[in-house]
């Protein structure tokens, strides 16, 4: 029978306007698959990104949302989660589904883990798509204890994430952030500096000479200066600016990579790990119910929300 659910899906390609709140079943789990109440769904800027235009192999209508933190309602025979043996009742987070922004939804088992104690449940689904990537760019770098490495937009959520997990392998971080961001930066260990003119030089008087730089928000400014402080083209890595990346010669990672997913699955444990012991905080700036997603949507587009959003059903 499934479950009764609502859950916001895009009817065409573009923008939020063009998404529906769906009345819609979550089936019944079968073997390897689990069913969640959502208590929380994570946003990112992904989310808007997939449905803007048409994509080879996707079909309208789109679910929406790609992580969620909630509890077990029921579960598949003879099926164990990504973290183990689970029972009903159980909380956990999911990453890499589909159709996040929900009430509930059946998904594969071994997407799922034990939810992180310390963590709300909305703290808890913002962890993983942003705690994946942060990795997944230190990694690309060969980023390694006593290295500095250069950060743009470290106040942002990424950029956050990257900051705590660098700060855990002892690799000392320069950040740029605008100026409200900078108390932020700080907090979580980076050396913050202001971008805009004269990044560059600001960057080479703090000190040692950068080893690797990494672009979390795409900007000329961030390439030109990148570029100009880290010959070895590898230990350049970007997730905004992919045709700067190929024009130059430096990497650029997406989630939709087949290599870059293979990593982010295989680190999710670690990083569910380290919340749990307390290692990793992920700051929220505000919650918003579910029947909110398009206002929560806009907010997210329009600025720098200081933190993450999560919708609440």
């Amino acid at each position: 029978m499934g479950v009764a659910a609502q859950q916001w899906i895009a009817a065409e390609w573009g923008g939020p306007q063009g998404w529906r709140l769906e009345d819609t079943t979550a089936p019944d789990p079968r073997q390897g698959e689990v069913t969640i109440r959502v208590r929380a769904a994570g946003m990112n800027p992904a989310d808007r990104k997939h449905v803007a235009a048409p994509r080879p192999g996707v079909e309208l209508p789109v679910p929406i949302g790609y992580e969620v933190s909630g509890e077990i309602l029921a579960i598949g025979p003879g099926t164990r989660i990504g973290s183990g043996e689970a029972l009903v009742g159980d909380e956990v987070v999911a990453f890499r589904v589909q159709g996040g922004y929900a009430t509930a939804l059946t998904i594969p088992a071994d997407k799922a883990f034990h939810k992180p104690e310390p963590l709300s449940h909305a703290e808890a689904a913002n962890l993983l798509l942003a705690g994946t990537t942060a990795a997944e760019m230190l990694e690309r770098v060969h980023a390694q204890a006593g290295e500095t490495i250069l950060l743009h937009g470290a106040s942002g959520a990424v950029g956050v994430m990257v900051l705590q997990l660098a700060a855990l392998l002892g690799i000392r971080v320069i950040g740029t952030t605008s100026s409200a961001g900078a108390e932020r930066v700080r907090r979580f260990g980076g050396i913050p500096l202001a971008y805009g003119e004269g990044l560059l030089g600001r960057v080479r008087a703090t000190g040692p000479a950068v080893d690797a730089a990494l672009d979390a928000v795409g900007t000329d400014e961030a390439v030109d200066v990148s570029l100009a402080l880290v010959e070895d083209r590898s230990r350049i890595v970007t997730i905004a600016a992919p045709g700067r990346a190929a024009e130059h010669g430096f990497v650029a990672i997406a989630g939709s990579q087949p290599s870059s997913a293979v990593f982010r699955d295989g680190i999710r444990a670690e990083l569910v790990r380290l919340a749990d012991e307390g290692r990793l905080t992920v700051p929220l700036a505000r919650t918003y119910p579910l029947v909110e997603a398009l206002e929560a949507t806009r907010f997210l587009a329009e600025g720098h929300p200081g933190g993450k959003l999560a919708l609440i059903p």
